[in-house]
């Protein structure tokens, strides 16, 4: 089973679920979409199907679908305890040739499981950082867990999310366990913000982690663009995902007002810290998804992007250049 351990021979290098993989040989990346993503408690319920041969061959035609818009890599945000299912996705990377990033994390505390919220502490208490960062630690450094059976694969990426009202004192240790793991294993942390993207990135560059190991993704939400959040993020040097692609309503721009965001930002000089995604979930078992094409942000937005005045150079940039940077092992 591939591991980090050694972080110098794994520099320039990815952690896929197949294992690392030069860097370079990513291509364009979808930094932030769902694979398979189950509410927890969905898979023991009577009205819900888990095939998982049917699984696949919907995974399979979708991503061979993005690869045939020009994608190389999907980053698989889901976390531990949504549906993340590694030997399946080892399965799809096969099959498909798309490179698969998974990730551990977890969050926001209103989707933990008890044993994570309330350990049995009189009175009861959130789970320290530190012990957020030894879980997260393990499955980049020992392999992810696959529950009561093995380790298989290893993460290649900490994810995390803070309460949308406001980040709890859970969050927090979640925010700061993240940017411990981090830093400890030279993988980075994508984070999406509760009410204030400022200050969760501040709680996570409190804990030493460099800036620019570092996305917050979200920042397509209208409260943060009223905010301006997006021009302090970059500035503090941490990498700012335009993720919701495709989603209108919900608090969310619509394309053209995402294609303004992306411009706007381009021409400030910050072309170097920004990355596009869909949060698109190939399939969803238990709650509503978000059934757009992984291949939707090439097929629609960038052309959108270029009819714009969007210079072949940056389209590179943002789809290439700066998830690559981001996801090599440092």
């Amino acid at each position: 089973m591939p591991v980090i351990g050694d972080r110098t021979a794994v520099r320039n290098t990815v952690t896929t679920v197949l294992g690392p993989v030069p860097a370079h040989e990513l291509g364009v990346v979808a930094v932030h979409e769902s694979l398979l993503s189950v509410l927890p408690g969905a898979e023991y319920a009577f009205d819900i199907t888990l095939d998982r041969a049917e699984i696949f061959e919907t995974l399979a035609a979708k991503l061979r679908e993005f690869r045939a818009r020009g994608g190389g890599t999907i980053v698989d945000s889901t976390g531990m305890f949504h549906g993340r299912d590694v030997r399946l996705y080892e399965a799809l990377s096969r099959a498909t040739g798309v490179h698969i990033v998974a990730s551990t994390g977890m969050g926001p505390e209103e989707m933990l499981g008890g044993y994570f919220l309330t350990p049995q502490t009189n009175p009861p208490t959130p789970w320290p950082a530190g012990k957020f960062a030894d879980l997260f630690t393990g499955e980049i450094t020992e392999g992810m867990v696959v529950p009561r059976i093995e380790r298989r694969g290893a993460a290649g990426l900490v994810v995390t999310a803070a309460t949308r009202t406001g980040t709890t004192a859970t969050d927090e240790s979640l925010l700061r366990g993240a940017a411990r793991a981090a830093l400890a294993t030279g993988v980075a942390v994508s984070l999406r913000y509760g009410a204030d993207a400022v200050r969760d990135l501040g709680i996570v560059l409190d804990e030493h982690l460099p800036a620019d190991r570092v996305v917050v993704g979200g920042l397509d939400r209208a409260d943060a663009v009223a905010a301006d959040a997006a021009r302090e993020i970059v500035g503090r040097g941490a990498y700012i995902a335009v993720d919701n692609v495709g989603t209108e309503g919900d608090g969310h721009l619509r394309d053209d007002e995402r294609a303004a965001l992306v411009l706007d930002l381009v021409a400030a000089g910050h072309a170097n810290r920004i990355l596009l995604s869909g949060n698109a979930v190939g399939v969803a078992k238990g709650h509503p998804g978000r059934d757009i094409p992984f291949g939707y942000v090439l097929s629609a937005f960038v052309p959108l992007l270029a009819a714009q005045g969007l210079s072949e150079a940056d389209r590179r940039q943002i789809l290439v250049d700066n998830p690559r940077e981001l996801l090599s092992v440092r």
